[in-house]
């Protein structure tokens, strides 16, 4: 209505300028600029307008310009018309997944920078609300091959083959993991000290019991969520006495769950970007994003967001030393990095106590359960090899070259073992016995048909899990 009306003022004022006459009642850009600017103070916005609504702006921000405030992940965009840049706060909602520990929880204010733009639609999205739903019991068929295989591999932790005796280097059991993302960056699966094994696939998390070799349920978005777009998980993490899930998506958000009572214990969103890697320190949460941000979380807290620093890289791996004295955090540029444990407050220009170099990503990483200053890297396809930093030190080891891609990265502790799962060419488990300079592998494990991206121990390392890009969910006795 308001663009004909325009264009009804302005009929017959044309402009002709390759014959080199003016009409004497001639609109210029300024005056039709003027009369929009009118019409917009008078009615509703115009839908097409050459002007830049630089002042808009989401009508949830607050603003505060006296706090100071964390600078959270927000990928980097330039600026289009129609965008501003202004500070605000960001309010964290828990989500009602189940029932929650209080009847009534409040909001938790992050304070951050951020871009007061027309985000993208997954952003835009409503607040995603996760359910437990509870595991349907099937008749179990065991031995399935041919077309029941492929038939059954449609269900999550279905029992695709069991083997009749346990021989080193065979597949115990062979379970369905459909939906698993194939990403190397990812970090879908973990057990905890309960033998709680967590596994994300898709936009669902599924938790099985290695003891009963039972499935329990898994966290599914709610159909009242009105979500239109389905985020995947990132990574996920037990805590470390096992009671606590979290949970994180490539929306930035975070959420912990309480498994044992299928209640959502908090909603966190401390990224704005894809959250690869989560890590406890006892009650404390860190968390590293693609951009390279890493924040440090105290749930306990009403503002959980209690320190924060950036590397220059992708974090793809994230993890406390055993004793809580180091955090390492492995980069998509192929760089170690080890900070301290002084990690209260904003600190997005303090650097690394030790940074080391490898050819590939670290994202396979662990430290020694039973040495807290060694850490074990693997490198990716153009390196394929495994090493063993000092830290005190700064330096390696020993190493040995593999000649494949390595994706994953354990160590046994009761056993003494350090364990591997392989991309290209081989697509195998490896477990090897380490001395102070040299490694020797003593067990290979094959079974997968791709590449083996997530592996995870039981709590008395007897049994390996992986689970690989071939969408299979494998038992290994080690």
């Amino acid at each position: 209505m308001i663009r004909r009306r325009m264009l009804r003022d302005f009929t017959g004022k044309r402009h002709f300028p390759f014959k080199g006459q003016y009409e004497a009642h001639e609109v210029t850009y300024k005056c039709f600029r003027r009369r929009i600017i009118q019409r917009r103070c008078r009615e509703s916005p115009v839908a097409s307008t050459p002007l830049a609504p630089g002042r808009q702006c989401e009508p949830s921000f607050e603003f505060d310009t006296i706090c100071q405030r964390l600078e959270l992940d927000s990928p980097p965009r330039k600026h289009e018309p129609g965008q501003g840049v202004l500070p605000g706060k960001i309010q964290e909602a828990a989500l009602v997944g189940g029932s929650s520990h209080s009847e009534s929880v409040k909001l938790v204010n992050t304070e951050c920078t951020i871009a007061a733009k027309t985000r993208p639609a997954a952003e835009n999205a409503p607040q995603e609300r996760w359910v437990w739903r509870p595991a349907v019991q099937e008749p179990e068929n065991l031995n399935r091959s041919g077309y029941d295989e492929r038939k059954y591999d449609l269900q999550p932790f279905a029992t695709l083959s069991k083997a009749t005796l346990s021989l080193h280097g065979k597949s115990v059991v062979k379970l369905g993991a459909p939906s698993l993302l194939n990403d190397y960056y990812t970090n879908l699966l973990d057990c905890s000290c309960s033998g709680m094994v967590a596994l994300g696939l898709g936009s669902s998390v599924y938790i099985w019991n290695s003891e009963t070799r039972g499935l329990v349920g898994h966290l599914d978005l709610s159909p009242q969520s009105g979500c239109r777009y389905r985020q995947s998980v990132s990574s996920l993490c037990w805590s470390t006495d096992g009671r606590a899930l979290s949970i994180a998506t490539r929306r930035g958000e975070i959420q912990l769950w309480d498994v044992e009572h299928k209640q959502n214990m908090r909603f966190l969103l401390s990224h704005l970007a894809v959250v690869r890697a989560l890590s406890w320190k006892q009650q404390l949460l860190s968390s590293g994003s693609v951009l390279g941000h890493i924040c440090h979380l105290d749930p306990r807290a009403f503002t959980p967001l209690v320190g924060a620093t950036t590397q220059r890289e992708g974090v793809c791996s994230l993890q406390w030393s055993p004793g809580g004295k180091w955090l390492a955090s492995g980069s998509t540029e192929g760089l170690l990095h080890i900070w301290d444990d002084d990690i209260m407050g904003k600190k997005m220009s303090s650097q690394p106590i030790m940074t080391v170099k490898q050819p590939s990503a670290v994202k396979a990483m662990r430290w020694c359960p039973w040495q807290g200053n060694i850490i074990a890297t693997g490198g990716g396809w153009k390196d394929g090899e495994l090493r063993i930093w000092d830290t005190q030190s700064a330096s390696c080891v020993t190493s040995v070259q593999t000649n494949s891609q390595i994706c994953s990265l354990q160590w046994a502790e009761k056993k003494r073992y350090l364990v591997t799962g392989h991309g290209l060419p081989h697509h195998k488990v490896t477990s090897w016995v380490w001395e102070f300079h040299s490694l020797s592998p003593i067990y290979q494990f094959t079974g997968h048909s791709d590449r083996v991206l997530h592996l995870a121990l039981n709590p008395d390392n007897s049994q390996i899990f992986s689970t690989g890009a071939d969408q299979r969910f494998h038992i290994w006795d080690l």
